[in-house]
């Protein structure tokens, strides 16, 4: 084999021999090496008691049960399809094109926040949204939310914790209440989710909820001056009298929204809320005071529902940190955690939709790939 050529000050190539070919191959294999220990460091091979997307969807799995071909938690959905009409208000805040006036056209999706496609749509007193904003300018911007005033726990480890906390005992197939009550006792910051969970009750309709961001997020405006917000979708709808109580069966959700935009498009408004000087961003179990300045961004306007076998939903994954130009994460932990958890449970899902029995690897399923 020739030796390595390497360039001298004339110009001319000269042939690396003996220590310097030696020391050469050195810098090379130390640098593979760093990068191998890295990669295995960063995929939890090398700290197996490391917090890894991975372990976090194993356990949302060990929780719920496989279910192949379905997202590993808020499985039961349907799809939604319909537009954004910008106010122009929230411009002086961000410089991200979904606020200039104008339409922009948004695929999204309502859900139970649960791991079991086939769940009740009463098994959880909380639902999700989940939207797709497709710009002009080939951007996106992608957000999930849920009806929840605030989240109840502030990182990714005690989320995995609380989620092992919760693992249905095998003998009696439900979660172990001392086991969740231990682990409350340990977390106070659970404190404001759990008052308003012992009083809440599963809304009737995905129409009449409000839906928020939790986690903070940053505004950049026109002159790069950075604005601290999070936001909601607050319904037009509201439940007539009479139909606020939650009904009778498990999968009255759907059926409820087909019968609401037959009679035409239901409408929320984006309400976007500005941080005050010392507020959190990095805490997602702490509500903003309720003084703060709001702003109506625009309307969400959603004309037609698909069912997510086969809708334009399906194949999307509602990562937050798909973020257009204007628009950034904050500090809030919680961020990178949820986009790297939902990238591992998109290729598990998409990835099994070739093993399902009956369906062949050349010809895709849509109705198995949730």
């Amino acid at each position: 084999m020739n030796d390595p050529l390497v360039p001298t000050p004339s110009g001319k190539p000269a042939r690396l021999t003996g220590p310097a070919l030696i020391g050469r191959f050195a810098v090379i294999g130390a640098v593979v090496a760093v990068t191998v220990v890295a990669f295995c460091y960063v995929g939890g091979w090398l700290a197996p008691q490391r917090l890894t997307p991975a372990r976090l969807i194993n356990q949302l799995q060990a929780n719920a049960g496989v279910f192949p071909g379905y997202r590993r938690n808020h499985a039961k959905g349907v799809c939604v399809t319909g537009y954004f009409l910008s106010s122009g208000q929230a411009q002086t805040y961000s410089d991200a094109q979904v606020f200039a006036p104008g339409r922009t056209p948004v695929v999204g999706r309502f859900a139970v926040p649960a791991g079991d496609p086939y769940a009740s749509d009463s098994s959880v007193p909380f639902r999700s949204m989940a939207l797709r904003f497709a710009l002009a300018n080939g951007q996106q911007w992608r957000t999930g939310m849920n009806s929840m005033p605030v989240f109840p726990v502030t990182t990714p480890q005690a989320f995995y914790d609380l989620l092992k906390a919760q693992q249905p005992d095998p003998a009696t197939g439900k979660p172990d209440g001392a086991k969740v009550g231990a682990f409350f006792a340990s977390h106070p910051e659970a404190a404001a989710f759990l008052g308003w969970v012992k009083t809440a009750k599963p809304s009737a309709s995905f129409a009449t909820e409000g839906y928020l961001s939790l986690n903070a997020f940053v505004f950049v405006d026109a002159n790069g001056v950075r604005h601290p917000v999070r936001w909601r979708m607050q319904p037009e709808s509201t439940d007539a009298a009479g139909d606020a109580a939650t009904p009778s069966g498990t999968d009255y959700l759907d059926a409820d929204l087909t019968r609401r935009l037959a009679q035409g498009p239901l409408r929320w408004h984006l309400l976007v809320t500005l941080a005050n000087p010392g507020d959190p961003t990095n805490d997602a179990t702490k509500a903003w005071p309720s003084d703060r300045r709001d702003i109506d961004a625009g309307t969400l306007v959603l004309e037609s529902t698909q069912p997510q076998e086969s809708g334009p939903c399906r194949d999307i994954n509602y990562d937050p940190l798909v973020l257009p130009a204007g628009i950034e994460a904050s500090d809030d932990p919680l961020l990178p955690a949820r986009s790297a958890a939902y990238a591992t449970s998109y290729l598990r899902r998409t990835s099994e939709e070739a093993h399902l029995p009956g369906t062949a690897a050349a010809l895709p399923k849509p109705e198995t790939k949730l």
